[in-house]
């Protein structure tokens, strides 16, 4: 059953209640079979507060995703719309994308999940996936690319997701090279890339996207407590979740279009300057091995992170990891 024009016309709304009469008009079925779909909407985890002659008003979701509502506020911002597979729980979603991928389906598409049970960031480290309030997104992408292209994708994801949740402007958002979303020294997101290779082409790529968006610290292990935070947070009040999804869906897709057709584009360098997380820190970076300590100079045309150690010599890393150096 397409409940699409019930959530447009709640979103058209823009919190104001909307009568059963009007809905009924809308979706030309009686007040009865319309108070019929809201109750089956409740049962998916829909809020809807209710008031005699007066209507119904959409609650924004702080907790758990809804398909249907994505769909609907994609289509408010003005983004061609995609497969959503939205499921409760999940062992990954980026396992989940991969198996839907070897199984054919086309591209692009995109699984949601509400709980990890075994979520996995970059070095093979667990990614916490509670059941908080945040999103545990992965893209599947066919984009004819090259193997080393892939860094700088993850890249430019994570500057582009910076920038669009970056409002109000004072919004304190950066990047920590190579694939974390920071807010005042406490990590918010981060992003994990894989992809299966032909040859010299990536043949499917999965952007994989953790955001915490309403989840609080106490949800959080004792040991992250002091690391973690949340847009939630940074904004200084609670986020609509399928409001949060649709938005990172959209820049998502514009940033791997805009990629495929010109790299990482003009205003890369400008952006990067403006939210990288390192720049001017003394780090310690790892790469195949080696641990360098020294200061952050941004990164280089490919996107490998740039740090100039005691003796003045300047090392370019193209893949590893890089932490605040602490004395």
């Amino acid at each position: 059953m397409d409940n699409g024009k019930i959530f447009d016309a709640f979103l058209d709304a823009d919190g104001a209640p909307v009568s059963g009469s009007a809905l009924a008009r809308t979706l030309g079925i009686s007040r009865v079979s319309v108070w019929e779909r809201l109750q089956q909407l409740r049962r998916q985890g829909v809020v809807f507060d209710a008031a005699p002659h007066v209507g119904y008003r959409l609650v924004p979701c702080l907790t758990h995703a809804h398909g249907g509502l994505i769909t609907a506020w994609l289509r408010r911002i003005g983004t061609a719309c995609i497969p959503i597979h939205h499921l409760n729980a999940v062992d990954s979603t980026n396992d989940e994308t991969a198996r839907r991928l070897s199984a054919g389906e086309q591209t692009p598409f995109v699984v949601i999940s509400s709980i990890q049970t075994n979520g996995r960031g970059r070095m093979g480290r667990v990614w916490q996936s509670r059941d908080a309030g945040n999103l545990y997104m992965s893209f599947a992408f066919r984009p004819q690319l090259a193997p080393a292209q892939m860094a700088s994708v993850t890249l430019a994801t994570g500057l582009r997701l910076c920038a669009r949740f970056s409002t109000p402007p004072a919004l304190p958002l950066q990047v920590k090279w190579p694939n974390d979303l920071m807010c005042a020294e406490r990590k918010i997101a981060g992003i994990l890339t894989e992809a299966h290779v032909d040859a010299d082409c990536l043949r499917d790529m999965i952007i994989g996207i953790g955001i915490n968006v309403n989840g609080r610290r106490d949800d959080f292990p004792p040991e992250l407590r002091d690391s973690v935070g949340s847009l939630s947070e940074a904004h200084g009040a609670p986020l609509d979740i399928n409001k949060t999804a649709a938005t990172t869906i959209a820049t998502v897709l514009e940033t791997v279009a805009n990629f495929v057709r010109e790299g990482l584009g003009t205003d890369f360098d400008a952006l990067w300057r403006q939210h990288d997380f390192l720049a001017g820190k003394t780090v310690s970076a790892r790469s195949a091995g080696h641990e360098i300590t020294g200061v952050a100079l941004g990164i280089s045309a490919t996107g490998a992170l740039r740090v100039r150690d005691a003796s003045g010599k300047i090392h370019t890393l193209n893949s590893g990891e890089a932490t605040l150096h602490r004395k």
